[in-house]
């Protein structure tokens, strides 16, 4: 274990994240560059002093557990994780925990289809990126949090704060199956990460629907061929659906097309012009 490599790897990292980058109020007395490390501890699930001792090259070394913990919050990339089990002596192995860095070469290709909707999911069905006309097409998913980006909490708990919610699709039941059967696949992958735990406690406390299809042990994935979203500026708009998996990431890469010459891809095509602005806004 390299206290001294650690203590500094940890501080570079902490200081790198805004508070707003994990949901957490900046304060107007906030002197400490990105997060104090009480919230780095809080966050990470273990003791603020156990942290502070980590960071001044005196604590005792992390279990896997507690770089578990940190990794998650200090939202570290997969080469960042395997770095700090190096540091602390504990080569790394399995992820603990979905992975939520998405490959540069899978952005560039999302960023590079225009005429297509396409975004990327995590196993726990987070939305991790988009393109411009995934945005235009289902939600402007830069204006939500992380919390409200994940797809299966918006299927079984209901619309976000305010009454928006992604726009109605006419699968809206198939999907309901496809997103408790990964999720059961995801519970059984990563069955210490309590980011999963919390997800899956969750939607079982606040959903019939998910308890019960939850119940039924289901994990092989129905393929979904189209879907019809019910837009409310340009209309309904059928398109194909097609996913591509990221085995290494435990990532699915979405994209809906539409069939070419249809009133869709005419809709489609409106949609990358009128992007996300608000045509429906009075006054």
């Amino acid at each position: 274990m390299d206290r001294a490599e650690l203590a500094a790897f940890l501080r570079s990292r902490r200081e790198r994240i805004s508070p707003a980058d994990v949901g957490l109020p900046v304060g107007p007395r906030r002197r400490t560059p990105g997060l104090r490390r009480e919230e780095v501890a809080q966050l990470a699930y273990i003791s603020a002093e156990y942290y502070t001792r980590l960071e001044q090259a005196r604590g005792p070394r992390p279990s896997r557990e507690v770089l578990a913990g940190l990794a998650r919050a200090l939202r570290l990339t997969d080469a960042e994780r395997d770095h700090l089990h190096l540091l602390a002596g504990a080569p790394p192995g399995r992820p603990p925990g979905p992975s939520r860095e998405v490959p540069q070469s899978i952005l560039d290709l999302v960023h590079r289809l225009p005429r297509s909707a396409a975004f990327v999911t995590s196993a726990l069905l987070e939305v991790l990126a988009w393109n411009e006309l995934a945005a235009a097409l289902m939600e402007d998913f830069s204006a939500l949090s992380r919390r409200d980006r994940n797809l299966a909490r918006r299927a079984f708990l209901g619309p976000l704060p305010g009454g928006r919610r992604l726009y109605g699709v006419s699968d809206a039941d198939a999907f309901a199956r496809h997103a408790a059967r990964r999720l059961r696949t995801t519970a059984a992958r990563y069955p210490d990460d309590p980011e999963v735990s919390a997800l899956i406690r969750e939607l079982l406390a606040g959903s019939e629907e998910f308890a019960g299809l939850w119940a039924s042990h289901d994990v092989a994935a129905e393929p979904t061929l189209c879907k019809t979203f019910q837009h409310p500026l340009v209309g309904p708009v059928t398109v194909n659906c097609d996913a591509l998996d990221l085995t290494d990431r435990d990532q699915q890469v979405v994209i809906y097309t539409a069939v070419p010459g249809s009133s869709s891809e005419e809709a489609l095509r409106l949609l990358s012009v009128i992007g996300t602005q608000r045509m429906d806004a009075s006054g």
